[in-house]
């Protein structure tokens, strides 16, 4: 004689009973009368963040296929792989690129932007080695400079700062052919990983090291010259009177480093001033004039007392 086992199921969950038709409704009222943002007041398909960034990963492995591509990845097929990696990577570009063409100020039509974007993808295509070579020189300098770094592939791989510049030559070459919703879609992922913001309109040089790089800020218009090091928590920003009117979009407002300047941790240097060639910045300091190179500033020596013991 045999038992029948029985399966014991637990008590389906109840959901709870919320009173929703109300709030859907004001809602549908806030989105389409009262509170409307809409572009031209109609829906429109914004670019998807998720999907800009698996985007730029495929383009990134793309760039490094042996450090960042999949295991075991023979030689004699990475050309295939990165074929096949920026096709589909390219293709996905770009719809996403004729969605953020649509909030353009242009105010492109669903057609227009379709051919824009597809021109800004051919364009986009053929930066990728120059973009690599500007990458590997900033890889190298970051060896060069972090004493802890035992290898390019660790730098690649590891580095926040590498990490926020990859991704910013990405965002720039974007940016710069008029796709500008979708490079600060990039800038903002590199943001969120690494807490490093750099507005995809700032120019770099090569040989760029952002050492640790939390906090570091850099505004749209800074030129960056070769060679240059910042460390965690640099301000490249504008510097905005008390009660100036607010600056106009996209005029030269943030500060021009030249080559071979070092800015160490908490300098924050503001306004479009010119930090001269070979100079170096103390931490904390606070600018707001430009300096002739080989200038060397700190803050002002502070005075120390001994702690009293509280007996």
């Amino acid at each position: 004689m045999s038992a029948k086992i029985q399966m014991l199921r637990a008590p389906a969950a109840r959901v709870p009973a919320f009173e929703l038709g109300g709030i859907v409704a004001e809602l549908r009222y806030s989105r389409e009368v009262s509170h409307n943002i809409r572009l031209g007041g109609k829906v429109t398909e914004a670019p998807a963040a998720a999907t800009v960034a698996e985007i730029m990963d495929s383009v990134v492995t793309a760039l490094f296929p042996t450090h960042l591509g999949p295991h075991g990845l023979s030689h004699d097929r990475v050309d295939l792989f990165v074929t096949n990696a920026l096709s589909t990577a390219f293709t996905r570009l770009g719809d996403q690129l004729a969605r953020g063409l649509q909030f353009d100020a242009n105010g492109l039509s669903p057609l227009e932007a379709k051919r824009r974007a597809q021109a800004i993808v051919q364009g986009f295509a053929r930066q990728l080695p120059a973009i690599r070579a500007l990458l590997v020189s900033d890889l190298k300098a970051a060896q060069q400079r972090d004493a802890s770094a035992e290898s390019l592939a660790e730098v690649l791989i590891c580095h926040p700062g590498s990490r926020a510049i990859i991704h910013h030559r990405l965002a720039h070459a974007l940016h710069g052919a008029g796709a500008r919703l979708v490079a600060r879609i990039v800038a903002a992922l590199a943001h969120a990983t690494t807490g490093i913001d750099i507005h995809p309109g700032a120019s770099i040089g090569p040989g760029f090291f952002i050492a640790k790089g939390t906090g570091v800020t850099i505004g749209e218009t800074a030129v960056i010259g070769e060679n240059v090091c910042l460390h965690q928590g640099v301000t490249l920003g504008e510097h905005a009177a008390e009660g100036a009117a607010p600056p106009r979009r996209r005029v030269p407002r943030h500060p021009i480093i030249e080559n071979n300047v070092t800015i160490h941790a908490g300098a924050t240097i503001l306004g479009r001033i010119t930090i001269g060639a070979g100079s170096v910045i103390g931490g904390n300091v606070w600018l707001t004039r430009s300096l002739p190179p080989g200038s060397s500033v700190t803050q002002a020596a502070h005075a120390v007392s001994p702690i009293h013991s509280l007996d």
